[in-house]
């Protein structure tokens, strides 16, 4: 007997089944793929159905991949989009500091503007002033009130001619050097200018407190009509200041007139106007002694 190795498959019928059903599941198999072929090139809308259930059957398992697919996309989105924003931000906030800059340098040019147009105006709207000059210095903490401006006898500049500035009265020259003045400021003790208040005329007499601030004695006593936030500008009596130059503004209210502020700060002032007496002969009338030219104070 031949070993069992070496045995044709003739020699098994199981072996004999099994290759034969083979055969017939292979050409069944055949057949049926080409039946399902030509149906579908003849008839396509014969398997819709089965299309249809397959898709149903299969669309939790497409949702679920189709979710992970869009948070990963999502995910990679916000990470690419925080390092863009990040980068924004930063040049955004340059761009701010920048800006920051450029405002303060524009609203230093429109200060800058604004006080030489009001210089401007004040040369051509007002009488032609004897001189244009630069505030040198002024006193703040002593109880006299003095300031030295850049301009002397050399430009014109006499004693008692009244300065002042683009928002007002600054006080009157009392002495003069070659190139520079000493001022005496309207809020020094010694100063006395007669003013009246700009809406209805009110007289008064606005003295030196120094303090920095005016007190508004009133001419004509008895009710006092004045209330805070009064204008008071010169009254030209006495033919040394020229009337309608603002002074001060009312701050607070006393028994015989009140306590004013100075429009024209002298710490806050650059350049002033040196101006010609008003009215030379009436100051010549009422001019002080040598005495009291020398110290600041009125005639007697």
């Amino acid at each position: 007997m031949a070993p069992q190795s070496t045995r044709h498959t003739g020699f098994s019928r199981r072996a004999q089944y099994t290759t034969f059903f083979a055969y017939v599941a292979g050409v069944l198999g055949t057949l049926a793929g080409a039946a399902l072929l030509g149906m579908s090139i003849y008839h396509p809308a014969a398997f819709a159905g089965l299309r249809s259930a397959a898709g149903d059957a299969t669309a939790p398992a497409g949702s679920v991949a189709a979710s992970t697919r869009s948070t990963s996309v999502s995910l990679f989105d916000t990470v690419a989009g925080y390092i863009a924003a990040g980068r924004q931000n930063a040049q955004l906030r340059r761009e701010a500091e920048i800006a920051r800059v450029r405002l303060v340098e524009a609203q230093a040019t429109a200060e800058e503007n604004r006080r030489l147009k009001a210089l401007l105006d004040l040369r051509e709207a007002d009488q032609t002033p004897v001189a244009m000059a630069r505030m040198i210095a002024s006193t703040s903490a002593s109880t006299r009130r003095f300031a030295t401006i850049s301009a002397g006898s050399d430009d014109g500049v006499a004693v008692g001619m009244p300065v002042r500035s683009p928002l007002g009265l600054i006080g009157r020259v009392l002495e003069t050097g070659r190139t520079t003045a000493r001022v005496l400021l309207v809020t020094d003790t010694e100063s006395v200018v007669p003013v009246r208040r700009a809406r209805d005329g009110v007289p008064a007499f606005a003295t030196g407190r120094g303090d920095g601030t005016l007190q508004l004695r009133l001419i004509n006593l008895g009710i006092n009509p004045l209330k805070k936030g009064d204008t008071f500008v010169t009254s030209g009596s006495g033919g040394l200041y020229r009337p309608g130059t603002a002074i001060a503004v009312v701050s607070a209210v006393t028994s015989d007139g009140a306590i004013a502020r100075v429009l024209s700060d002298p710490g806050a002032t650059d350049y002033v106007a040196i101006e010609r007496v008003w009215a030379p002969e009436a100051h010549s009338a009422a001019a002080p002694t040598p005495v009291a030219q020398a110290t600041g104070s009125p005639a007697p």
